[in-house]
């Protein structure tokens, strides 16, 4: 017997004055930064680092994460678009942000933090840490996803089935999978594990393998749940499988490879 489905109609704009409007995305966006400064900064504090390594890594990930989301959205899956239009690139407000392009650009960004900062350290002893909050991170950035009724899933009979109201009518009384929830709640599970290991298991220790953990949790149910996703963008229709899944499959891979590395050192 099937249960009601879920109608949701939250706007996704939390109060407006003048031509200004607080989205929820921009609120759980924040959010994610906050934590995330918070945690880096109770990390490095508990392993002596010197004070001014919070700061520049909180700016280095925040410029990584917006650069590197809108390239990505741009070039994997708009390229067509933007090639002809490329003054849009720089409309950001109007969205268009790729998860895996701000993986990119953190990666990058953040193995220059390691060449001009934490000198001191290795690339692998910086993302250790960086991973932690970005797996909360990733929790808020698909709630965001979800008031704002995008990265929505294929149509389901499953009886917590999700309506999006706020979808153009031909779409928008389709029960459909809640990804966003799907994803967050798992993403959410992710930080916690890491956030264990690192405080209770010592993990921090194993060069490696918290970020090995974080790619294969992170990005391998990535390759799931685009399994029950609508295709971002219409060319992706005609692939064995969307721009999601061939981008998540290295990362994974790396991911096995660092965690391998990191529990057979024997150094350690």
């Amino acid at each position: 017997m099937v249960l009601g489905y879920i109608d949701w109609n939250v706007d996704p704009i939390i109060f407006s004055i003048g031509k200004f409007g607080l989205r929820y995305y921009s609120l759980f966006f924040a959010l994610a930064f906050w934590f995330g400064y918070m945690m880096i900064s109770k990390m490095f504090k508990k392993e002596g680092a010197p004070d001014d390594w919070c700061d520049k890594i909180f700016i280095y990930t925040i410029i990584a994460t917006i650069v590197g989301a809108r390239l990505g959205h741009v070039f994997f899956y708009g390229w067509d678009y933007y090639s002809q239009n490329p003054a849009e690139i720089f409309k950001i407000w109007e969205g268009g942000l790729a998860s895996h392009g701000g993986a990119i650009g953190i990666l990058a960004a953040l193995y220059l933090y390691h060449k001009l900062v934490a000198k001191t350290k290795s690339y692998l002893w910086v993302l250790d840490h960086i991973v932690i909050p970005i797996a909360l991170a990733a929790f808020f950035i698909r709630m965001g996803n979800l008031f704002n009724s995008e990265i929505y899933g294929q149509p389901t009979d499953l009886p917590w089935a999700f309506r999006f109201l706020r979808l153009r009518p031909e779409l928008a009384f389709v029960p459909r999978h809640p990804t966003q929830i799907y994803e967050a709640s798992f993403y959410l599970l992710t930080f916690l594990l890491l956030w264990f290991l690192y405080w209770k298991k010592d993990f921090i220790k194993r060069e490696g393998a918290l970020f090995g953990i974080f790619l294969i949790c992170i990005f391998g149910f990535r390759i799931i749940v685009e399994m029950m996703k609508e295709n971002q963008e219409a060319f992706e229709d005609d692939m064995a499988l969307n721009m999601g899944q061939i981008l998540s499959i290295p990362l994974v891979i790396i991911g096995v490879f660092c965690l391998y590395k990191a529990l057979t050192n024997k150094s350690k």
